[in-house]
């Protein structure tokens, strides 16, 4: 079973991609140039804020879509279950 991303969602976490991108271009920059660390760790911080609000867009997607299907469904149900908390494991570690 195949579920696509919601397309306005695909839109905008692609546009976040391309931000993220260029964030993390800056920084390869700001290294490079030996710029001073605080300005990098807030630079490497700025990145990783929006990799995570990323994170949630896509996560979003993923529960109205697949996770939604998927507990529906009673052969796919303890894939989502299993889906679900090993995200929740990575996100505590």
């Amino acid at each position: 079973m195949k579920y696509m991303l919601d397309q306005k969602l695909k839109k905008r976490a692609s546009h976040r991609a391309k931000i993220i991108r260029g964030q993390l271009d800056g920084l390869i920059k700001a290294i490079e140039e030996e710029k001073y660390c605080i300005d990098l760790i807030t630079q490497s911080r700025s990145i990783q804020l929006s990799l995570k609000s990323m994170d949630r867009l896509l996560l979003a997607n993923h529960l109205q879509g697949h996770v939604k299907h998927m507990l529906n469904d009673k052969k796919q149900e303890p894939k989502a279950i299993k889906e679900l908390v090993d995200l929740y494991a990575l996100s505590n570690k």
